[in-house]
């Protein structure tokens, strides 16, 4: 009330006028403290529908294993870092065809952490060769073809 009256006395306002400008004031207010809350709240949201991801990051994708001999197995090691935010889950791999056997990481891959995929390929026939290796994970692309490629010699 005190300061109502300085106020008043201090701005010259008559009491309707120092009326309006309380009302104001509170209306301001009350305002502001809407509007931080409802700014809190859709920061909150935004933050839970976020979805956590997954991220391959390859060291190579295609391999060029060069002049290899007939009948000797070659292994490629494809190697990963998950650079997403969740972990990383391969749920399948499968070679393009019955001379290549594929291993990977089968345990989830924690966010920072490594995995591999390894192809090797068994040549039965000279000549050269392109196989593929299909990789599913709970990744944003989900599937990568790695690729092995050379010429099998005698």
């Amino acid at each position: 009330m005190w300061c109502s009256i300085e106020l008043q006395t201090m701005f010259n306002l008559n009491s309707n006028t120092m009326k309006k400008v309380l009302v104001i004031a509170f209306a301001v207010i009350v305002a502001g403290a809407a509007v931080a809350q409802s700014l809190a709240r859709n920061e909150k949201s935004i933050h839970a529908l976020t979805p956590r991801n997954a991220v391959f990051a390859w060291s190579l994708t295609t391999a060029d294993l060069g002049k290899i001999k007939v009948g000797k197995p070659v292994t490629q090691s494809f190697t990963f870092i998950n650079q997403g935010d969740a972990e990383l889950v391969i749920s399948s791999v499968k070679a393009s065809c019955g001379c290549t056997i594929a291993e990977y990481s089968k345990e989830p891959i924690p966010p920072g952490a490594q995995g591999f995929v390894k192809a090797t390929y068994n040549a039965a026939h000279v000549g050269a060769f392109n196989k593929t290796v299909t990789v599913n994970a709970n990744t944003e692309e989900g599937v990568v073809l790695l690729t092995i490629k050379g010429e099998v010699v005698e």
